[in-house]
């Protein structure tokens, strides 16, 4: 009976024991950010101290954060350079940590600053986690915060590309909405205006003159290939260049100078 009470009694006390190391020990975390991939606890969140943890494991967990931090911070580094081959994959990788990395951020600061109240903060690797960490914090952190106007500008390289790209089909639609199918010569019926990014203008019209502006110069007319002289004594060149000084310059196919600001987590990423 007396063996048997004192394995009652250790029973008892593994399973006390028991209870407060499932306190001590919050549940493993799982993040992977682009090809990496680390483990850490929520200790703040679990409402638990990294100082009642296996030093060993808590070690682990920091240096594996730490790593995954700066190879992010590496491998987004070309993320606003166009010119860089690197650039849309870096960009990519930026736009998942804006989604995914905050909450990461955040419970990582949480431990390292746990760390400075735990025994053995001067011992072992500990000392160059917690600076190394705090280092890859703050460039993590900056790096987010750059990602809104990162993103906008790719974005509106994107746009930009896309209205070069469609120029030809938006011209031809505004001929067939404008344009009757047998224009006639001299009658200055405008159908489609352009301006380039290097400032230069063209007004078109239905009969096929256009009105040419290069830049702060004076508009002039030109008049199209294989016209007879009497389509030419039909043309009034003031009435075309009335036209082409009347169309609203709000109506003037214009490549975008900026974009709608893509929505991100970089408000929560600076953070604190």
């Amino acid at each position: 009976m007396m063996a048997m009470g004192r394995r009652i009694a250790l029973l008892g006390l593994g399973a006390v024991l028991g209870g407060c190391a499932a306190k001590q020990a919050p549940p493993i975390q799982h993040y992977a950010l682009g090809m990496s991939r680390a483990e850490y606890r929520d200790y703040t969140g679990a409402k638990a101290s990294p100082c009642d943890s296996e030093p060993r494991w808590f070690s682990d967990e920091l240096t594996a954060v730490n790593g995954l931090l700066g190879r992010f911070v590496r491998e987004t580094e070309h993320a606003q350079d166009p010119k860089s081959l690197d650039q849309p994959q870096h960009l990519a990788l930026l736009e998942e940590g804006l989604r995914t990395l905050p909450p990461v951020l955040k419970v990582h600061e949480g431990n390292l600053k746990a760390l400075q109240s735990c025994d053995f903060r001067r011992t072992g690797a500990f000392p160059d986690l917690a600076k190394l960490g705090a280092e890859r914090v703050k460039e993590a952190r900056g790096r987010l915060a750059m990602g809104p106007q990162v993103q906008a500008a790719a974005a509106l390289r994107e746009a930009q590309q896309k209205w070069r790209e469609e120029a030809p089909a938006r011209e031809e639609k505004a001929r067939g909405t404008w344009c009757s199918k047998s224009p006639q010569v001299g009658q200055p019926d405008l159908y489609f205006a352009r301006q380039s990014p290097d400032g230069h203008t063209e007004w078109l019209f239905c009969d096929g003159h256009v009105v040419d502006k290069t830049g702060d110069g004076e508009p002039t007319l030109l008049s199209p290939q294989g016209i007879s002289k009497a389509e030419r004594r039909r043309v009034q060149p003031k009435k075309y260049l009335d036209a082409a000084r009347g169309y609203p310059t709000e109506e003037m196919d214009r490549e975008p100078t900026s974009v709608p600001a893509p929505a991100s987590e970089a408000a929560s990423a600076t953070e604190g």
